[in-house]
Order: structure tokens, then C-alpha cells, then sequence
């Protein structure tokens, strides 16, 4: 997915030399700051107010991931583990004061109050689906329901700003998107065995794999060699793969019931870049 115009402004904020040596941070919210803005862009919103909106959204979100990417323990016996530890924490609150300033500079408190709001949820979420987690008490469908639910909680947040046209459409097509997105995170992990833990083919195999496969992956000792041979076996790429494809279609529906207009080319654009991931070819369909 090529780069946005938000994720360029972004850029001034997140590139540090100190990030990028000792951690790393998780991906950019590149589909969702596009459907923020190509929404608002419909509402007939000034250029500069929602490419402000898009940017302090997209900073609080990539906040929320980098604080989930700390690892839970503070034992960690490498200078460079700990350092990288250290670091999420300090971006992660960088980023967060940054949607502070930038919306108090432009006098936009209302959408700080809104946006606080949308945070404290966010974080509600996850307490409950961590603890689901904790007591082994959640299946790969509800997994999937809650993290797409958690991703686009803060976007939610200017529904009231989407034109009386589109409000209803909104939700539907952020969620719709968001769920390509989250499908397409899962298959990349099932691709990469060693982040497999907690991932939906994790929670699909406790659902539905043997007893033997289950107390495997509950074990301390699981490594990846097993874990990839368990994923072969129940065609968990295969799976994740149709799932994207049948959202695919189904947003290409609910694209068809927007009247013909530059937001609806942009949808289609954005709904084109899941394609190489669903195995689809890469052509401009008719809207």
C-alpha cells in the first residue's frame, strides 16, 4: 500500500533515530486515515481540518499499538530487549501528548473530548478481551469480532461529522475495511510461526484442533517447526485467505450503494490494495 499523504505528516513524529535503532513500531493505520479522509472529504470538510483529524487519530492509534507491543514482563536480562522496552513506553506517551497539542492548537476541544472518550474504550476493550485470553475462554470468531471492534473504535469517533448521506454506510465500511485489514495481519503471522501465539489460527486450533494439537500449543515448550506443520494441517492460511476474499466481495457491495463519485473510486482504490493477499489479480473493476 503506497504511502498517504497523512503518513507522510506523520513522519516528523515518528522517525527518530533512537526509535528506529534500538524498537520498532507497528504498521501505520493507512486504510482507516484514508476512509477517515475520504469521508470527510464528502462531507465537503477544509482540507487542512481533516488532514488534522486523520493525522492525531492515526498518532493516538499507532500510541495504543506501540503501549500493546510491551513486552508484559520487566525481567528482561538484554541490555538491547530492555532498552527496546523503554522505548515503546516513551513513544507510546510521545505520541498520545502529540493529539493533545496538535487539536488544542487548532482549537479543536471538542474533538479532544470526543477522542478522550473513544481512548478510555479502547482500553476497556482490551482489558476484556485480554483477561478472555487469560482464562483461555474466547474463540477464534470472537477474536476476531473484538479486534476489529478495538480498531475502529477511535475512527468511530467523527461519525457525526460524516454527511446524513453516508452515516449509515459509515460504520459498516470502516468495519468492512478494518476486517481486511485484521484478516490480512493474520495471515502475515501465520506466515511467521514464531508470533503465532494468541493470533487467530491460535484460538481456531484450540477451538477445533485434536487434544494432542491443543496441549501443544498450551505448552511452554511449543516452537515453531511443530506450530508450522499444525498450520499446514489445518489449512489455516487457506481459511484466513477465503475469509479476506468474502469481505472482499462484500465491500465491493456496499461500495455499489454509494451513489457514483469520488468517494466511491477511492473506496474501490483502497479496496483493491487487499488483493495481493486474497490472491487476486490487481485490476480496476466498475463501481
Amino acid at each position: 500500500m503506497t504511502k498517504s499523504r497523512i503518513q507522510e505528516m506523520a513522519k516528523p513524529y515518528m522517525e527518530y533515530d533512537m526509535i528506529q535503532s534500538h524498537t520498532s513500531l507497528p504498521d501505520f493505520p493507512e486504510s482507516r486515515a484514508r476512509l477517515l479522509l475520504a469521508f470527510l472529504n464528502a462531507k465537503g470538510i477544509q482540507e487542512d481540518n481533516r488532514n488534522l483529524f486523520a493525522l492525531v487519530t492515526s498518532l493516538v492509534q499507532i500510541a495504543l499499538d506501540t503501549h500493546d507491543q510491551v513486552p508484559e514482563s520487566n525481567e528482561l536480562k538484554e541490555q538491547n530487549e530492555a532498552r527496546s522496552r523503554q522505548l515503546k513506553v516513551l513513544a507510546g506517551a510521545y505520541f498520545s501528548s502529540r493529539f493533545y497539542n496538535l487539536l488544542s492548537q487548532a482549537g479543536q476541544i471538542d474533538m479532544i473530548r470526543q477522542l478522550s472518550l473513544s481512548i478510555c474504550e479502547v482500553n476497556r476493550m482490551k482489558m476484556n478481551l485480554y483477561l478472555q485470553m487469560k482464562h483461555l475462554k474466547l474463540t477464534a470468531e470472537e477474536y476476531l469480532r473484538q479486534s476489529v471492534n478495538i480498531k475502529t473504535q477511535l475512527f468511530l469517533s467523527f461519525s457525526k461529522m460524516i454527511s446524513e448521506g453516508h452515516r449509515k454506510l459509515w460504520p459498516e465500511i470502516l468495519t468492512g475495511f478494518t476486517k481486511c485489514e485484521v484478516l490480512v495481519k493474520e495471515i502475515l503471522r501465520a506466515e511467521t510461526p514464531n508470533h503465532f501465539r494468541n493470533s487467530w489460527g491460535f484460538w481456531h486450533m484450540l477451538q477445533f484442533g485434536t487434544k494432542e494439537e491443543r496441549s501443544y500449543l498450551l505448552s511452554e515448550q511449543a516452537e515453531a517447526g511443530p506450530i508450522r506443520s499444525m498450520l499446514d494441517r489445518n489449512h489455516i492460511i487457506d481459511k484466513l485467505s477465503i475469509m479476506l476474499n468474502e469481505q472482499l466481495d462484500y465491500l465491493k457491495e456496499c461500495i455499489r450503494r454509494l451513489e457514483p463519485s469520488n468517494l466511491s473510486e477511492e473506496l474501490t482504490r483502497l479496496r483493491e490494495t487487499y488483493y495481493r493477499y486474497a490472491g487476486r489479480p490487481q485490476l480496476l473493476e466498475e463501481i
